[in-house]
């Protein structure tokens, strides 16, 4: 990962979380291609008592990049130039894909404008006519193709 640094000192005195400004903006460029990043804490930081909550920056961002953390057990103070984050670069799979939002993105973060890769209506399910048959005895019954369950009981 790409270490991230907190760019002023902050003081977190709730807790409540808290956008902490790095100094780094997009997007980011990695050997001339652009890519997106999983915004994740530094095991360091955990063990201080500072969570970063996970974020994702899209590849197409041009702002500041900010961690976004908190504290449960305040005052606690966080350096300038003090690692507390990482980036974990990822490709761009959606790229021949349409934004869901058309014209330009801004640099203000903490919104989604990417595109919903799976969408479904969950009051209707996938059904599947099935026959079981034992001895000289057969049923036929509608199942779900993917209850989400591990098991299947017939009764």
């Amino acid at each position: 990962g790409i270490d991230l640094a907190a760019a002023v000192t902050t003081t977190l005195m709730t807790q409540r979380p808290v956008k902490i400004p790095t100094g780094v903006y997009g997007p980011i460029i990695i050997n001339g291609q652009a890519y997106g990043a999983l915004l994740i804490g530094r095991s360091s930081s955990s063990i201080m008592g500072l969570f970063v909550l996970p974020g994702v920056i899209d590849v197409d961002y041009n702002g500041e990049i900010q961690i976004m953390a908190y504290t449960p057990f305040p005052p606690l103070k966080v350096e300038a130039g003090q690692r507390i984050a990482q980036l974990l670069p990822l490709p761009q799979i959606s790229k021949g894909l349409p934004p869901a939002k058309q014209g330009p993105r801004g640099p203000n973060g903490f919104g989604s404008t990417g595109v919903a890769m799976l969408t479904m209506d969950l009051t209707t399910r996938p059904k599947k006519k099935v026959e079981i048959s034992c001895v000289e005895q057969s049923i036929t019954l509608w199942g779900l193709l993917d209850t989400g369950a591990d098991t299947s009981i017939i009764s």
